[in-house]
């Protein structure tokens, strides 16, 4: 009886889990998807600009968030939706919608570009979002008219994706306590505190670690580290334009 109790509650509360992160990730989408609707609507730009597939991309990936979460996917953490995904064009993607973001909050934006040949085993669309929660939280704490950085660096066997912010630099405390469930930092509670939990579990999926350093006085950088693919990247849904190594 101890021991089927034991299991319930550990099945409710990986239940209770999968609905907060489903909430948190349909907010986060339904948000890039409004400020790209308004941007188009001020500027006057038409759908088929480079606004218009921000907007389109939000809203395909909520659809398949939503769909994947009712046929319980996202509770087996998305492994069968596993696959080689190249960084670069990944990268770029998420580019276009974190510039809308960033521009918003009266941020700067870089990125530089990413080398062709970057393949990693992963979900596009959860290590999707949970680069973008590592955004989002660089957009809520850096000052503005200040700078967030995207970079990716690389070995001839690991893949790091990392986002820089100006927050100035974490306050005194343990950095790992970032990740845990419903901690947030500042005094601004906008959020529900599991955008960074949600990236260390999806991160953890992908055979990765996911870590924080701390640049006193200044910011923070925010790294995933994942396993490098010697495979081919997935089909492309669109164009690659070549890069060079920064």
């Amino acid at each position: 009886m101890i021991s089927n109790s034991i299991t319930n509650d550990s099945v409710r509360g990986e239940g209770q889990h999968a609905h907060e992160f489903l909430a948190h990730e349909v907010r986060n989408l339904l948000n890039v998807a409004i400020l790209s609707f308004d941007v188009l609507k001020a500027t006057g730009a038409g759908v088929a600009g480079d606004k218009g597939q921000v907007l389109r991309r939000s809203l395909s990936d909520l659809r398949t968030l939503i769909n994947r979460s009712l046929s319980d996917i996202r509770t087996t953490h998305g492994r069968d939706a596993h696959g080689a995904l190249g960084v670069g064009e990944f990268i770029n993607e998420i580019e276009a919608a974190a510039t809308l973001e960033a521009q918003a909050k009266g941020i700067r934006l870089v990125v530089p570009p990413v080398t062709d040949d970057l393949v990693v085993e992963a979900d596009r669309h959860e290590l999707g979002a949970a680069v973008r929660n590592l955004l989002q939280n660089a957009f809520k704490f850096t000052k503005p008219g200040t700078t967030v950085d995207l970079r990716v660096r690389h070995s001839a066997d690991r893949v790091r994706i990392e986002v820089q912010d100006e927050c100035g630099g974490l306050p005194g405390g343990c950095s790992d306590d970032l990740f845990r469930p419903f901690q947030q930092r500042g005094q601004d509670r906008s959020g529900l505190g599991l955008g960074l939990a949600f990236s260390r579990r999806v991160v953890q999926a992908s055979h990765g670690t996911i870590s924080v350093r701390n640049i006193q006085g200044h910011g923070c950088v925010f790294s995933i580290d994942l396993p490098r693919s010697l495979g081919p990247a997935a089909h492309a849904t669109t164009p690659s334009t070549p890069h060079q190594v920064q």
